[in-house]
C-alpha cells in the first residue's frame, strides 16, 4: 500500500492554539530567508531573521580540515581533466565562498566534484577549456532557472539505482583515466579506449611515477588506521593532505626529475568564450552537467542532512533543496566567468566539515577564503607536489565512489539490472546516454513488475478455498483471475487473499462481479490481506487510507455485524484454537510491523537518541475510542499523554490514595517543561453517566466510587445557580449528560491551577491551559475559547475546521 506522508503545517508568525497540536519536528524546509550563521528562525513564532555573520570555534577548525582535503582534491581533478590547474582552485574558492552564502544546505561545502570529472574532460576534448568555461556558465543558469521552479525535489524522484550507477560508472571511468597517469603515461579520450591502452602501458612502465602513486595510495589507506596514541593524533590531519605531503617529500628527495604540478602565471589564465558547435551538441552538454552537478549536490545535501541530524551537538536547519539548487547555478555561473572547474556539493568535504564540528556555513565560507588565500601565497609550495600522486588521490575517489553498500542496497530492492546497466551505459556511452539507458531499464522493469501476477488455489481440509492473488492487480491480470475465480464452486466458502499494493479498475470490476455472483448462488467471500486481517470488500483492498500518517488504521471494525475471522497467517488447526483477542493482537502487531514501522523509524531513532521532549501534556479519558494521536494530529514525541476516567484532576493535597497523575503534572511540568496542558473530554463519557447515577459523594466501597468523587465538584458546578451552562458552538448542550462533560473540562482546569508547579508556570507567564471537548459521533473537535477562569459567567467551546483557524486565533486573542 502507498504510505500516507505526514504534512506538517507552515510557521506563521503566532502560533494558535489549535496549530499546537501539530507541532513540526523541524523547521521547514521552504524558501523563508535563513541568517548567515545557519539559523533559520527565532523563537517569536519561527518567524525567520537575520543575524550577523557569526564564527563559532567548531566552524574555524572544521574549515581547515576542509581546506586542507580541497586544496589537493581540486588541483587533482583539474589534473584528471586536462584542464588548467587554476581552475580547480578557483573553483574551490568560488564554491566555498558563494555556494556556502547564497546555498540552502548550510553544512554542504562545495566545489570541484569527481562526478563532474568525467563529463568536463569530454567538453575539453571536444570543444576546447574557453568553450566548456561558456557551457558551464549556461549550466548555472539553468540550474538557478530550476531552483526557481522548485524543481529540486522532483531531482529526487530518479531512481536510486540510477543515481548510484552514474555516479559509480563515472567512478569507473575517472580510475581507469587516472592509473595511466600513476603508472606514468597520460590518459586517452574514452574509458573504453584507457581500458584497452593498459597493457601496452603496462609494458612501458617507468619506475618513478608507479612508485610515488603506490605511497600515495598506501598513506590514505593506512593513515585512518594508526595505531595508538601517536597515530590518534596524526589521525586529525586529513588523510588526503598526509598522502600527497608525504608523496611529495619522497620525490623530492628521491624521484626530482618526476612530472611535478605547474601553476601558470594569472595574467596568462584563459577566461570563458561563447559556445561554438552544433546546436543539439551544445545543447546535450549543458543539460549534462545541469543532471550531474544538480543530482549529486541534492544528493549530498540529504546526505548532509543526516549526517547533521545524528550528532549531539547543536541542531542545524534542514537544508532548503530549492535555494541550494539556485545557489549552485549562481557558482557555476561565476566559476564558468572566472575561468574555473564547475561545480557541485562534495560528499567528501561535506562528510569531513560536519564530522569535525562545523554548526554553521560559516565553515564552508572560510574554507573558500583559506583556498583563495593558497592561490595566492602557496603557489611556490603547490609546484612541488608530483602529478603522479594527484593522479592516485583522484584514483581513490574514483574507487570509492563504486560503493558495495549501495551495490547490496540496490540488489535487496531488486533493481541490480537497473544499476549494472547504468554503469555500463555510463562507462561505454556517456553520462547522458548512461543515464537514458538506466531510466528505460528501470522503466521496463516496472512494467514487469506490474505485470507479473501470481494466483494460485487451495482448499483446505475443512472445505474452505484460498485464493491467493501475489502481485499488482491490474487488467493485465484480469484473464488469469477471471478464470481462477470460474473454478471455484458454487455455493462454497472462499477467501481470497490479495497480497499486493494496487487494484486498477478492471480488476476491481472483475472481482467484485464475481463476489456478488459467488454470494447470491448461496457462497460465502471474506476478502482478506496477507496477514488475514479482512477487508470490507475489493475496494479497500485498492485504496490505502490512513487516519493518521503515523499509523496506517485501515478496515478497521468495516463491518461491525460481520463474523470474526477465524482464518488468519495461521494454519487453521491453529486459528481454530487461538482466542480472538490474540488473534487480533498477533494481527495488528504484523500490520504495524509490515505498515507503520518503516514510516515511524528514523523518528523513533531520532527520539530514543535526544529523549522527549513533548510541546504539550494532554491529559483526557481512558476511553477506547478516544485516539489521541488521531484527533490531534500529532506523531511520536509531540504529546505527554495521561489517561484516567472521565479526564479527571484530583485537587492538590486531596487524599485520594492514587499520586499518579499529580506526578504526571509535576513532571510535565517541571521537568519536561512542556509549554500548554490541555485537559479533553468527550461524548457519552461513562465516567459522567456514573456521576449523575450515584451519589458519588458518598463514603465508596470500589475503587471506581473512590476515584469519581473527584468529579463531584463538576456535579455541583452544573447544579449551581452561580456558574451558567457552557455553550459549544453557539448552542447550548443536547442533554444534561454532554453538559456535565462540558462543565467538567472546566472544572477540572480549575483543579489543575492548584498544583503548585503548575500555579508557578502560570504566573511566569510560561505555560498555558487548554480546554478541549471531543464529540465522538460527529469527529469533532471544540477548544475552549472564553472563560474557564474563576469568575466567568459563561465558558464557550467553539467548533475546530479547517476554515476556522483564523477565526480561533482572534477569539484566543
Amino acid at each position: 500500500m502507498s504510505a500516507c506522508v505526514p504534512t506538517r503545517p507552515e510557521h506563521t508568525s503566532r502560533t494558535t492554539r489549535a496549530s499546537r497540536f501539530n507541532r513540526p519536528h523541524s523547521p521547514p524546509s521552504g524558501d523563508g530567508d535563513v541568517d548567515n550563521s545557519g539559523d533559520s528562525g527565532s523563537a517569536n513564532g519561527g518567524k525567520p531573521h537575520r543575524a550577523r555573520f557569526k564564527i563559532a570555534g567548531g566552524d574555524l577548525a572544521a574549515s581547515i580540515t576542509v581546506f586542507l582535503i580541497a586544496v589537493p582534491m581540486s588541483l587533482g581533478l583539474a589534473v584528471a581533466i586536462d584542464a588548467p590547474l587554476a581552475a580547480g582552485l578557483i573553483g574551490a574558492a568560488v564554491g566555498g565562498i558563494v555556494a556556502g552564502l547564497l546555498g540552502g544546505s548550510p553544512l554542504l561545502v562545495s566545489g570541484p566534484s569527481a562526478g563532474l570529472t568525467v563529463v568536463t574532460a569530454e567538453l575539453i576534448h571536444r570543444y576546447g577549456w574557453r568553450t566548456t568555461c561558456g557551457i558551464v556558465i549556461c549550466a548555472g543558469f539553468v540550474q538557478i532557472l530550476l531552483g526557481s521552479l522548485r524543481a529540486a525535489r522532483s531531482a529526487l524522484a530518479v531512481s536510486p539505482a540510477i543515481v548510484h550507477g552514474t555516479l559509480a560508472g563515472i567512478g569507473v571511468a575517472i580510475a581507469l583515466a587516472q592509473l595511466h597517469i600513476v603508472l606514468g603515461g597520460s590518459p586517452e579520450s574514452s574509458a573504453t579506449a584507457n581500458a584497452l591502452a593498459l597493457p601496452e602501458q603496462l609494458a612501458n612502465l617507468g619506475p618513478a611515477a608507479p612508485l610515488i602513486g603506490g605511497l600515495t595510495i598506501a598513506v590514505l589507506i593506512l593513515w585512518p588506521r594508526l595505531p595508538g596514541r601517536t597515530g590518534r593524533t596524526l589521525r586529525k590531519i586529513p588523510a588526503a593532505l598526509a598522502s600527497v605531503a608525504i608523496a611529495t617529500a619522497v620525490a623530492a628527495a628521491a624521484a626530482p626529475s618526476i612530472a611535478r604540478v605547474d601553476l601558470p602565471s594569472w595574467s596568462t589564465h584563459a577566461l570563458p568564450q561563447m559556445p561554438e558547435g552544433p546546436v543539439l551538441g551544445l545543447i546535450a552538454a549543458v543539460l549534462t552537467v545541469t543532471l550531474v552537478a544538480s543530482l549529486e549536490s541534492l544528493l549530498s545535501a540529504v546526505a548532509v542532512d543526516k549526517l547533521a541530524a545524528e550528532r549531539p551537538q547543536g541542531r542545524v536547519p534542514r537544508s532548503d533543496l530549492d535555494r541550494e539548487l539556485r545557489g549552485q547555478g549562481i557558482s557555476n555561473m561565476l566559476s564558468g566567468l572566472l575561468g574555473g572547474l564547475p561545480i557541485s556539493g562534495g560528499a567528501v568535504r561535506s562528510t569531513a566539515n560536519v564530522r569535525t564540528g562545523a554548526v554553521s556555513r560559516a565553515s564552508t565560507v572560510l574554507h573558500g577564503v583559506w583556498v583563495l588565500g593558497a592561490c595566492a601565497l602557496l603557489v611556490g609550495v603547490l609546484e612541488w607536489i608530483p602529478l603522479a600522486a594527484l593522479a592516485a588521490l583522484v584514483m581513490m575517489v574514483g574507487i570509492q565512489m563504486v560503493s558495495f553498500a549501495h551495490i547490496r542496497n540496490v540488489h535487496r530492492h531488486r533493481e541490480f539490472l537497473v544499476y549494472v546497466t547504468t554503469v555500463a551505459g555510463v562507462v561505454v556511452l556517456g553520462v547522458l546516454e548512461g543515464v537514458a539507458l538506466g531510466i528505460a531499464v528501470a522503466v521496463a522493469v516496472a512494467m514487469h513488475r506490474l505485470a507479473k501476477t501470481r494466483i494460485v488455489t487451495e482448499t483446505t481440509p475443512d472445505g474452505v478455498h484460498h485464493v491467493r492473488a501475489r502481485g499488482q492487480l491490474t487488467f493485465l491480470a484480469v484473464p488469469r483471475l477471471t478464470r481462477t475465480l470460474g473454478q471455484i464452486p458454487q455455493g462454497t466458502h472462499t477467501v481470497v487473499e490479495l497480497d499486493g499494493s494496487f487494484m486498477d479498475h478492471a480488476a476491481y470490476e472483475t472481482l467484485q462481479t464475481w463476489q456478488d455472483g459467488h454470494v447470491a448462488q448461496g457462497g460465502k467471500v471474506e476478502v482478506t490481506g496477507r496477514s488475514g486481517i479482512r477487508l470490507a470488500g475489493p475496494v479497500t483492498s485498492a485504496a490505502h487510507t490512513c487516519c493518521r500518517p503515523w499509523t496506517p488504521w485501515r478496515n478497521h471494525h468495516c463491518d461491525e455485524h460481520a463474523p470474526r475471522v477465524e482464518q488468519s497467517a495461521a494454519s487453521p488447526s491453529e486459528a481454530a484454537v487461538r482466542p480472538t483477542g490474540t488473534r487480533q493482537l498477533a494481527s495488528g502487531l504484523s500490520a504495524f510491523q509490515r505498515n507503520t514501522a518503516p514510516l515511524v523509524r528514523d523518528e523513533l531513532a531520532r527520539l530514543a537518541r535526544e529523549g522527549q521532549s513533548p510541546s504539550q501534556l494532554f491529559l483526557t479519558c481512558a476511553d477506547s475510542r478516544l485516539v489521541t494521536s488521531m484527533i490531534t494530529s500529532s506523531g511520536p514525541g509531540d504529546l505527554f499523554t495521561v489517561r484516567n476516567v472521565g479526564n479527571l484532576v484530583p485537587p492538590a493535597g486531596s487524599e485520594s490514595g492514587d499520586d499518579s497523575v499529580a506526578a504526571a503534572i509535576e513532571y510535565a511540568v517541571d521537568v519536561l517543561k512542556v509549554e500548554s496542558i490541555t485537559i479533553c473530554g468527550h461524548s457519552g463519557c461513562g465516567a459522567m453517566q456514573a456521576l449523575l447515577n450515584g451519589p458519588a459523594e458518598d463514603v465508596a466501597s470500589t475503587p471506581l466510587r473512590r476515584w469519581l468523587r473527584h468529579g463531584a465538584p463538576s456535579l455541583k458546578r452544573m447544579r449551581s445557580r452561580h456558574h451558567s451552562w457552557a455553550r459549544i458552538s453557539g448552542r447550548l448542550p443536547t442533554d444534561v449528560v454532554e453538559q456535565l462533560c462540558l462543565t467538567n473540562v472546566v472544572q477540572q482546569l480549575e483543579h489543575l491551577r492548584q498544583h503548585e508547579s503548575v500555579k508557578r508556570r502560570l504566573a511566569e507567564g510560561t505555560l498555558e491551559l487548554h480546554g478541549m471537548y471531543f464529540h465522538v459521533a460527529e469527529a469533532q473537535a471544540y477548544l475552549l475559547v472564553d472563560g474557564a477562569r474563576v469568575g466567568e459567567t459563561i465558558e464557550v467551546f467553539d467548533r475546530v475546521t479547517p476554515s476556522a483557524h483564523s477565526e480561533l486565533e482572534d477569539l484566543s486573542a
